[in-house]
């Protein structure tokens, strides 16, 4: 089974965000999961819901400060294996081009 997330974990602060989120991004790096990190969070790849929730929480924890907000969305689909990649390999192949435009 692969558990397929968006993971976007960050601290209340003004300013950039920047050095706290990547220390959740490093929490990551603990855990057995494939992930890439986007504009908006981070996608991960797990083969449990176990090692999701694990791996997210130490992403929560690792972000310093008062308050932080995480938001998870989690894509579990139990029937078969699909790669967050073909998810967007079947976009792609509806579209007849890549799923991205640069401006």
């Amino acid at each position: 089974m692969t558990v397929i997330a968006l993971l976007s974990v960050a601290p209340v602060v003004e300013g950039s965000m920047a050095s706290e989120v990547a220390k959740a991004v490093a929490a990551l790096d603990d855990f057995d999961v494939a992930y890439e990190t986007n504009p908006m969070g981070t996608v991960i790849e797990a083969d449990s819901t176990d090692e999701l929730f694990a791996a997210a929480q130490a992403a929560h924890e690792a972000v310093d400060g008062d308050r932080v907000s995480t938001v998870l969305k989690i894509d579990d689909k139990r029937a078969r294996d699909q790669r967050a990649r073909e998810k967007v390999e079947a976009v792609e192949t509806e579209l007849g081009r890549e799923a991205k435009r640069e401006r």
